[in-house]
């Protein structure tokens, strides 16, 4: 019967998708009972390869996953970390032991949220048959990095079940950021019943259950997926969409022709370098803020030339990240000579840079081409490399000035350059199999560890250039010793300046976020994550009424 019943609704979702494509305002297609059901729009830049928070990588699959999934924390609109199936915590006094409260959850089958979906999910995450390119990031939790390895069973992971509402995790080092963390993808619950039954299938549409607000009805890859309202999530009377549609969009120009006639609520980009022109052509639906994201190229240290810090230095040298900055990026992004974004909390001291950031930039090409001259290029041993570069976004543009920099060093600098599918060159990345390479970092919590990290020896495939450097991993393990905020900050800027000097990548810009959204919806916020849950927006007209609201609130006393 179960199977007969998801057959239904994959048929039924397949149809309804026809409607959503073509509709406009906040229509879309009927509900179940027959009237126009109200459905949100939303562009992302990026086709989805996974919808499986284990497997995925890329921030614009997660927009997608965090409506559909929630963690033990979760989020406002302005990014403020609130419980999520969690409803209070205690820490111990060491602070490696944290003991959650669950609330009563159910999944979209009724099958109950407990902590052992907890448990499940972060001993999967850690499964070396996973693979996961985030594993790494909780390896503060106790043995996590030994389980991924292989060297212990999973069952020596610091997490475990009280009971079914009890969940504890114990970690390898203080934490201060956990609870923002928690907020992030990897950490969130998976249904054990459902995984085990299909396998990798289990986020297809006809096998799927979730625990968040909407839940996967319809995918067809590189054109568009479709989630609908969950009635069993915890807060299902409080949305206002009864259905998302997500559409794969990687032209912009074809952004602009759905916003024109109706289709777009939302886009999670535009092209920067026409601010202004959008501004005057869609009044109202730009909406940019100071982000952390820090977009940075990487040297492949594992492989000649990149090897020789030489070479790495004058390449960076070269690259005239202010013009970059001034003429052909998004208004608003600022030059980078330092890896992690300005705003980024918990990291109160002064900052490293560069040492060549007071430099002009004929002293700048002046040292690159007596360190490629020291490395033993010249006219006859010229140094030709690739440059690949994302396919999104302002990174076409950057590209060809980048290069134009790196030839002027001198005539026999020979830099190509390559545009690539920007999901082809995040897994060229992730292989190393690049010389040097574009690419960019949107933090998952807000804790300078979050892009340190990426150049720890043992941080795996997100350490894309295999830069390795015992006294960098060392400085970072002290950190994570370090309870006190201010010391820690200190440490970690030692560390930056340790790594900045070696290299292995080089900090281009500080972006803003990038938006498109429809002025009339409400439930939006700027936050410099760029996260935003359909979960909290609205359409003027479409609020969940005041007696839906009230008979939860007496539900619940």
């Amino acid at each position: 019967m179960k199977s007969f019943k998801r057959t239904l609704l994959a048929a039924g979702a397949a149809s309804l998708v026809l409607a959503v494509a073509a509709c406009g305002g906040g229509g879309g297609g009927n509900d179940a009972n027959g009237e126009e059901a109200a459905v949100l729009r939303r562009g992302i830049s990026a086709k989805v390869d996974t919808l499986d928070p284990h497997r995925s990588s890329a921030k614009w699959e997660n927009i997608v996953i965090s409506d559909m999934i929630v963690g033990l924390m979760t989020i406002t609109p302005d990014r403020e970390v609130i419980p999520g199936v969690a409803t209070s915590w205690e820490t111990s006094e060491d602070g490696l032991t944290w003991t959650f409260k669950l609330r009563d959850s159910q999944w979209s089958d009724g099958e109950p949220v407990t902590a052992d979906d907890f448990v499940y999910a972060f001993r999967r995450i850690q499964d070396p048959a996973i693979a996961s390119q985030y594993s790494s990031l909780l390896y503060i939790v106790k043995n996590a990095a030994e389980v991924n390895a292989g060297e212990l069973p999973p069952e020596e992971l610091g997490v475990r079940a009280i009971d079914d509402h009890t969940f504890e995790i114990t970690l390898e080092e203080p934490a201060p950021y956990l609870l923002g963390l928690l907020t992030h993808y990897t950490t969130y619950p998976v249904p054990k019943h459902i995984v085990e039954q299909y396998g990798e299938a289990w986020i297809q549409p006809e096998n799927i259950e979730v625990n968040g607000p909407y839940k996967l009805a319809y995918w067809r890859t590189g054109d568009q997926l479709v989630a609908e309202k969950n009635p069993l999530y915890y807060e299902a009377d409080e949305l206002c969409f009864d259905r998302v549609a997500y559409f794969e969009i990687e032209d912009a120009a074809a952004v602009e022709r759905r916003i024109e006639s109706g289709e777009l609520d939302i886009n999670n980009g535009f092209d920067g370098g026409r601010t202004e022109e959008l501004e005057a052509k869609f009044p109202g639906w730009v909406r940019t803020t100071p982000g952390l994201i820090t977009t940075y190229w990487t040297f492949n240290s594992s492989q000649p030339p990149f090897d020789d810090v030489r070479v790495r230095k004058a390449l960076a040298l070269a690259l005239d990240r202010d013009f970059i900055v001034d003429r052909v990026l998004t208004p608003g992004f600022v030059a980078a000579y330092s890896f992690v974004p300005p705003k980024m909390s918990n990291y109160n001291t002064e900052r490293p840079e560069v040492d060549f950031a007071g430099m002009q930039r004929e002293e700048r090409l002046a040292e690159a081409r007596a360190l490629l001259e020291e490395a033993g290029y010249g006219p006859d041993n010229p140094l030709s490399f690739e440059f690949i570069h994302r396919s999104t976004d302002d990174n076409p543009k950057a590209a060809p000035v980048a290069q134009a920099n790196w030839n002027e060093i001198a005539p026999w600098v020979n830099a190509q350059i390559l545009r690539q599918d920007t999901k082809v060159l995040y897994a060229r990345l992730r292989q190393s199999d690049f010389e040097v390479a574009d690419g960019a970092w949107v933090a998952d919590f807000d804790d300078p560890v979050n892009f340190l990290y990426l150049l720890e020896s043992d941080t795996g495939q997100q350490n894309y250039g295999r830069y390795s450097n015992p006294e960098y991993d060392a400085l970072l393990e002290e950190a994570s010793r370090t309870r006190d905020l201010d010391a820690r900050a200190e440490i970690f800027a030692r560390a930056e300046k340790m790594m900045l000097e070696d290299y292995p990548i080089t900090p281009m810009w500080i972006q803003v976020t990038k938006n498109l959204v429809d002025p009339e919806l409400t439930g939006w916020a700027e936050n410099a994550q760029n996260d935003h849950l359909s979960r909290w927006l609205c359409r003027p007209g479409l609020e969940p009424s005041v007696e839906a609201d009230a008979g939860a609130e007496a539900d619940e006393e």
